[in-house]
């Protein structure tokens, strides 16, 4: 009777030791959905047009048992730096000044605005961390890139600069992307503590939207390259199954 007693009693040890199994001690497949931030320097033709941005991503990944990952990214990217010389030159009256429809003062400000999709693969490398789930990550992937100068006249109305001649001064380009990255990907062991940091880089092969600059007076014409370099951080939640081998009565 007290030997069965002593098994009893062992039951909810191998329970409790059960349930900490799981993304600490193997290489488990789980999925991870993923927010960041990134701030990025423009490189290639990017850089003749806007200068730094800030970027906010959004994703998710399946890492598979063999640390093989595939997933989607996508991601705004933003910032008020905009170095296009002369843009409002043909709206800007001899003061310098931009008038509006009643002829007053506009407030006229430009930004940069623009978005990014990319489905990427990549590879886990666990050679640090606190469980086979953490490490290094590379990632290669490709998909869009577009990006214009945001136009913006607050609370005034300037005919110049509304509807279909707004065209003519955003600057609007897309195209193909190319994603690299290299970082660390971090997975507590209790799912408390998940985050990400890394390096990467958007090349994207664009091409203008727009036809004809009014500014500029120009078409459109060629290519353009260009690059986004960026330090992302960012957290995790990663989704499992937890190994579940316990005795029901």
């Amino acid at each position: 009777m007290r030997f069965a007693f002593f098994l009893l009693a062992l039951v909810p040890l191998g329970v409790s030791a059960q349930r900490a199994q799981g993304i600490r001690d193997t290489t488990i497949a789980l999925v991870a959905v993923q927010a960041s931030y990134a701030h990025q320097w423009p490189g290639g033709d990017l850089a003749s047009r806007f200068g730094d941005n800030s970027n906010i991503g959004l994703g998710a990944y399946r890492k598979f048992r063999s640390n093989w990952l595939v997933g989607a990214e996508g991601s705004f990217l933003f910032g008020n730096q905009v170095k296009e010389p002369g843009i409002l030159r043909n709206v800007i009256n001899s003061s310098g000044q931009v008038v509006d429809k009643d002829g007053e003062m506009a407030d006229v400000f430009l930004y940069e605005r623009g978005w990014t999709a990319l489905a990427f693969v990549g590879r886990l490398l666990p050679v640090i961390g606190p469980n086979p789930n953490s490490g290094f990550v590379i990632k290669l992937g490709g998909g869009y890139m577009r990006h214009k100068v945001r136009v913006q006249t607050q609370q005034n109305i300037v005919p110049q600069l509304e509807g279909e001649y707004l065209d003519g001064y955003d600057r609007l380009t897309a195209g193909p992307a190319l994603l690299g990255y290299l970082g660390y990907h971090h997975f507590g062991n209790r799912r408390l503590v998940n985050f990400h940091i890394g390096v990467e880089l958007m090349m994207g092969f664009t091409e203008p939207l727009r036809a004809f600059n009014f500014d500029t007076e120009q078409y459109n014409l060629g290519g353009r390259t260009d690059l986004l370099t960026g330090l992302r951080v960012g957290w995790s939640l990663p989704i499992y199954r937890r190994h579940d081998d316990r005795f029901h009565y």
